[in-house]
């Protein structure tokens, strides 16, 4: 077993013992000192979200049954789905406009809205038959992050900072980035903690040039000046907190103190894109209009990777911007170019850095889209069989693993299911996902909750 609660709770509630020693340092050298339950392929997770929905028909999984019957009703050998918006089901089917090639020594099928990504599917495991329980944005969302359509539990980037701590101890574990200033359905509990203690909760940076604000002090202060101020507050806080232990939030609050004054000189270094070269900024695209928000969060989670921040989420097109319910063809146009290049590049960096085969890279988003027609021309949203993929720690690159009907409406002959996903990542962490347990409510909770099979066929060996 993996952390039991009651050392847990021993370094949550006993912040003021410890002579100073941030309480997130603690936690981190306390899961860094104990050994992960499987040999770790991956140290570090970066998730590609594609906030809104993408297209798999589009993208990943070509259908010429589909294109065929485009304009036609759905046939009477499918079962006809419940759908979000409620009419899907009666609507004509749509073909996809898009043209699918064979790419790498793999013959990886991708279409020619992601030319840059068809470059590096050599590294790629794609997996197609992947299932999810919500219909809206909200719910699935949710469970893509925290196993369930229901909020209140912990994300998955929790659960991995909880279970194995972070490598630095002047960065947070967890930090999430957004290319929008909107945020995913459901907001912060999307990266939150849920009943596991706030202080695993995932920080969010800002987009644009100034990811972290506040960092520096103001003029003026100083470095000892500064100290006394933190440990006056410190001293208050753990005074408030004496009376009051159910409250982790203070905890987090205390721990965030801390890191936050030692994030003042390492944070400063790791956000500054400053001393890389011309080549790696062309290279994530960070001067192109087009692609500078999702290249600067693409080339800032490597920096903060290869400082030892264990999980960092990238929502793409945040506020649910792949959400096509019409004109797929625009949307889903203008948010492949704004991610296509980033990602490639983060790849392609990754693996000239001997980054890549201890980094696992997830692209994934809340579910697909149908094969029939919204508005004409849109796509509804679609739980019942769509891709994700991964890419390095602990992933066999160059595969296609399952596979949807001849439309692309059901995951057929197996399926992978949202805790299977996260069972996957877990295992390339180390982590073996029926191992990581936290006791709420007299209950030994899991990150997969009550199901979850490790999608073996995609590992390396």
């Amino acid at each position: 077993m993996i952390h039991p609660n009651s050392r847990r709770d021993f370094l949550l509630k006993s912040g003021s013992g410890f002579g100073g020693i941030a309480l997130s340092a603690l936690m981190a050298q306390d899961a860094a000192a104990t050994t992960p339950s499987l040999k770790p392929k991956a140290k570090s997770v970066i998730w590609c979200f594609l906030d809104g929905g993408a297209s798999h028909m589009d993208l990943f999984d070509p259908k010429p049954l589909l294109n065929k019957l485009d304009g036609k009703p759905l046939p009477d050998s499918f079962e006809r789905p419940v759908t979000a918006m409620g009419r899907t089901a009666f609507t004509p089917l749509l073909g996809s406009k898009r043209t699918f090639k064979q790419y790498g020594q793999s013959g990886t099928w991708v279409s020619d809205w992601y030319p840059e990504i068809a470059q590096c599917v050599d590294e790629i495991a794609v997996v197609r038959n992947c299932t999810a329980d919500g219909l809206n944005h909200v719910g699935s969302v949710c469970q893509m992050n925290t196993g369930s359509i229901l909020g209140g539990r912990p994300c998955l980037g929790s659960w991995s900072v909880y279970g194995l701590g972070s490598e630095s101890s002047d960065l947070p574990g967890y930090v999430v980035l957004l290319d929008y200033p909107e945020e995913p359905p459901g907001g912060k509990r999307n990266w939150g903690t849920g009943f596991i203690p706030a202080t695993f909760q995932g920080t969010q940076f800002r987009e644009g040039n100034t990811p972290i604000l506040h960092l520096n002090p103001p003029a003026g202060m100083t470095d000892s000046r500064q100290r006394a101020k933190l440990d006056l507050i410190q001293q208050m806080n753990r005074r408030y907190g004496q009376v009051r232990r159910e409250d982790d939030e203070l905890d987090a609050r205390i721990a965030a103190y801390e890191l936050a004054y030692r994030m003042q000189s390492s944070a400063t270094e790791a956000v500054d894109l400053g001393d890389e070269s011309q080549e790696t900024l062309d290279l994530y695209g960070v001067d192109k209009k087009e692609t500078q928000r999702n290249g600067r969060n693409c080339l800032l989670a490597r920096r903060l990777v290869e400082r030892g921040v264990r999980f960092v989420q990238l929502y793409m097109g945040s506020g649910s911007k792949w959400d096509a319910h019409k004109d797929i063809e625009g949307n889903h146009s203008r948010y492949c170019r704004e991610s296509d290049k980033p990602i490639a590049g983060l790849l392609k960096d990754l693996r000239r850095r001997g980054l890549l085969d201890e980094t696992l890279v997830v692209w994934a988003g809340e579910f697909g889209r149908t094969p029939m027609s919204e508005s004409g021309d849109g796509r509804d949203h679609n739980p019942y069989g769509f891709t994700i993929w991964m890419a390095g720690g602990g992933i066999k690159g160059g595969i296609t693993h399952g596979e949807t009907d001849e439309i692309g409406l059901y995951a057929v002959g197996g399926q992978s299911h949202v805790h299977d996903i996260h069972a996957t990542i877990l295992h390339t962490l180390g982590v073996d996902h029926l191992d990581l347990t936290f006791l709420h409510n007299g209950r030994d909770e899991r990150a997969t909750v009550d199901g979850g099979e490790v999608i073996r066929q995609i590992l390396a060996s």
